[in-house]
């Protein structure tokens, strides 16, 4: 049986998206001083956003809402691939550290695409049984 989803923090998808985002922050503890307002910032803002548009959008009332909310946080989720790519060539951190959280970003993209693909299910549903 499906668990309920009574909460966004029920989400696998915005755990998975907030676990990353803890993950970033870490990351960014190694990083050079005179990076701080820079690269860092930037990073923690992008990786912030893609968790905190999934908890935006499962706050929305209509169904468009919550997937343009999805579609920022997967822009915010690409932003933070950028980051991290960026970091790893100039060698502000462990490549292997670097590679792994870029898997847990593929592995949030496709959470966040399976969500959308179940909120237009769900959205279908609505519309069927009207």
């Amino acid at each position: 049986m499906a668990k309920t989803i009574n909460k966004f923090t029920d989400l696998i998808v915005w755990q998975k998206a907030h676990s990353l985002m803890l993950k970033i922050y870490s990351l960014t503890n190694l990083m050079p001083k005179e990076e701080k307002f820079n690269i860092t910032s930037q990073i923690r803002r992008s990786a912030a956003s893609a968790s905190a548009n999934i908890a935006e959008g499962f706050g929305r009332y209509h169904y468009q809402e919550n997937i343009q909310f999805c579609r920022q946080a997967r822009g915010s989720l690409e932003e933070t691939v950028n980051h991290i790519i960026a970091i790893r060539d100039l060698k502000y951190a462990p490549m292997d550290e670097c590679n792994n959280l870029l898997n847990n970003c593929d592995e949030v993209r496709l959470l966040i695409n399976g969500y959308v693909n179940s909120i237009k299910k769900a959205q279908l549903n609505d519309s069927t049984s009207k």
